[in-house]
C-alpha cells in the first residue's frame, strides 16, 4: 500500500508516463511499471502506447480509470453482502452438533448420517448457533453501512 497510493495519486495529479511517475514519487522504475501493469490488470488504469519516430522508442502514457474502481468497489461489496446473506441464511435454518474436542462441526443431516458420533469417536454435542447468527448479521449491518457510506461520498463529490 505504501507505494500503490504514491502511484496512484500521481496518476490522478496528472502525470502519464512511468518515468515522471517514478522521478515524482520516488519508487524505482521497475516498481513502478510492475504496479501500473497490476492496475491495468485490474482495470482500474489504462495505457495508451505511442511512438517516438525519432528513436523508434515507445512511450506510454498512463490513465487511472477512478470510475472502474468505484464500480468494482461497489461489487465486491454487494458480493460480500450476498455471501454473508446466504452464510446467514445457512445458519438460520439448520440445526448444527459439533465435536466437543473441535473436530468437526456438522448440520443434522450430516450428523445422523454419521449417527451423531465425530470420527474420532466422541459423541456430537448440539451447537447454539445463537452468537454465530448475530455476527454475521453484524457483519451484513457493517458491510451495508459502508457500502451506503461509501455510494453517499462518491455521489457528493460528484
Amino acid at each position: 500500500m505504501k507505494t500503490i497510493i504514491p502511484i496512484i495519486q500521481a496518476l490522478i495529479d496528472g502525470e502519464e508516463t512511468d518515468e515522471k511517475i517514478a522521478e515524482k514519487t520516488g519508487i524505482k522504475l521497475n516498481i513502478v511499471r510492475k504496479i501500473l501493469y497490476k492496475l491495468y490488470d485490474l482495470k482500474i488504469a489504462n495505457y495508451k502506447r505511442s511512438k517516438n519516430p525519432e528513436t523508434q522508442w515507445f512511450t506510454y502514457s498512463w490513465k487511472f480509470d477512478e470510475d472502474e474502481l468505484i464500480n468494482r468497489i461497489k461489487i465486491n461489496c454487494e458480493e460480500k453482502i450476498k455471501e454473508l446473506k446466504e452464510e446467514l441464511s445457512k445458519e438460520e435454518n439448520n440445526i448444527f452438533f459439533v465435536c466437543p474436542l473441535g473436530h468437526v462441526r456438522y448440520n443434522f443431516d450430516e450428523a445422523s448420517d454419521e449417527d451423531f458420533f465425530c470420527p474420532c469417536g466422541e459423541e456430537l454435542e448440539f451447537q447454539d448457533n445463537k452468537e454465530i447468527i448475530e455476527s454475521i448479521q453484524a457483519r451484513i449491518d457493517q458491510t451495508e453501512k459502508d457500502l451506503k457510506s461509501f455510494i453517499k461520498k462518491v455521489d457528493k463529490k460528484r
